[in-house]
């Protein structure tokens, strides 16, 4: 089992300067390299102060420059909102960069707020229809002389300038949910992230039987697959409580962010009330201590345990939250010192 950090800035409120929030995001991302985790994972966001990743590319290339053996993943690119062309470039322009440290990861999008000011009209199935269509050509950019006719891009021959450090490109990571995008992800030779966000055991062994039903139906190497779930590291059994409560209420922005009805003003969502949250029994605390990776050192142990036992190649420590800083460092730090040993 390998280990990786998930993380993005967070701004809950607008006191919050975006250059301290900086420099607490550095902060965790030197944690996880000096710590000896594999890689570290930032995404792709836009218009919103609750996830603030405009260009998972420029992210990168800050982070490379405060660390030094980490691999670094964007955690994920959103495809429809990028032509093949341009992403098969700044992609292989930011190996070069970081010095063939870069893993690709692909997703279609999520959040229908983003659709709506980048793409009007965009919806999750053409969303995901485009990310096939493009996410195949990057291979054959890269290779260079690559001409295209397809439904959503058609462009004459054009190779990827510059191209990758790496051999054949980097690494790709397909974000993967239904049996259908496992298999392209498989039958195509990449990687799979799979989310199983606030649910649980259920969700995580049923993603992983997609994957491994993927695989039986494929003829080549077995891909990679990565399990990307929430994480705290308490220090004690109330610690683990208060731990669940901040993790409740991010959901409950998560979900509502989601389900795009709310205001949304400067890039912050209108609040949420105690009464909103205290409705939301589906994202209670006591849910997130049943179903979520948080606990102490022992009982995260336990579960990752098992998470290895169903074959995940990766797991990455999610860390966004809505906590303060020193408790995700304390955290963070006590996944490194105490949780990882148990895994060498």
């Amino acid at each position: 089992m390998k280990f990786s950090l998930f993380a993005h800035m967070e701004r809950l409120t607008a006191e919050q300067e975006h250059s301290v929030l900086h420099e607490q995001f550095l902060a965790l991302c030197k944690i996880a390299d000096d710590g000896g985790m594999r890689a570290i994972w930032t995404g792709e966001h836009h218009g919103m102060e609750f996830t603030i990743a405009p260009n998972p590319f420029i992210t990168i290339t800050d982070i490379a420059s405060h660390t030094k053996h980490v691999k670094l993943g964007t955690g994920t690119v959103i495809a429809p909102f990028w032509h093949p062309i341009k992403l098969a470039g700044e992609a292989a322009m930011t190996d070069l960069i970081t010095g063939g440290r870069l893993e690709l990861g692909i997703a279609r999008g999520a959040y229908t707020y983003e659709y709506e000011r980048l793409m009007p009209g965009l919806d999750a199935w053409e969303a995901g229809q485009r990310m096939r269509e493009s996410t195949v050509l990057l291979r054959q950019l890269w290779e260079g002389d690559c001409k295209h006719e397809g439904e959503f891009y058609q462009f004459p021959s054009t190779s990827s300038a510059p191209k990758p450090v790496q051999v054949g490109g980097p690494p790709i990571w397909i974000a993967a949910r239904d049996p259908s995008s496992h298999e392209y992800a498989v039958h195509n030779g990449f990687n799979v992230q799979v989310t199983p966000l606030w649910q649980g055991i259920d969700e995580i062994s049923t993603l992983m039987s997609r994957f491994n039903d993927a695989c039986e139906s494929y003829s080549g190497p077995r891909p990679k697959i990565m399990l990307l779930h929430h994480t705290y590291v308490a220090s004690d059994h109330n610690d683990t409580d208060a731990a669940a409560k901040e993790l409740s209420r991010f959901y409950n922005y998560f979900g509502a962010w989601f389900q795009n009805k709310r205001k949304v003003s400067q890039g912050h969502l209108e609040p949420l009330t105690d009464k909103d949250l205290a409705a939301n029994q589906l994202m209670s605390a006591e849910n997130m201590k049943r179903d979520l990776t948080i606990g102490t050192s022992a009982q995260v142990i336990e579960r990752i345990k098992r998470y290895e036992d169903l074959g995940f190649d990766e797991y990455s420590f999610w860390i966004d939250s809505g906590m303060p800083f020193d408790r995700k460092c304390a955290s963070l730090r006590r996944f490194i010192d105490e949780v990882m040993p148990a895994f060498a």
